[in-house]
């Protein structure tokens, strides 16, 4: 257990931190979801739709350092190449 009164600040700023990083990860989790089942259903002009708010959403994880800036170009990339493909 931390004994200074620094080590007991940064316990609680991590604690907070790895709530709000959750909260993040599953919106973006969930819009890729989303995503995923417009395309199984192959709903190409509400997955069109779709697409700038997921790339917004994307976007936003790999600003914060959820995920790498490559890995969230590269999950747009795919998506953008399987709506086309409809």
């Amino acid at each position: 257990m931390a004994n200074t009164k620094s080590a007991i600040k940064r316990i609680r700023r991590i604690s907070n931190q790895t709530a709000v990083n959750k909260i993040r990860k599953s919106r973006y989790k969930n819009a890729l979801k989303k995503m995923n089942l417009l395309i199984d259903k192959k709903k190409k002009s509400e997955a069109l739709k779709f697409l700038p708010k997921l790339n917004s959403e994307l976007m936003k994880v790999a600003k914060t350092g959820i995920i790498k800036k490559q890995n969230a170009s590269r999950n747009v990339s795919r998506i953008t190449k399987k709506i086309s493909a409809i």
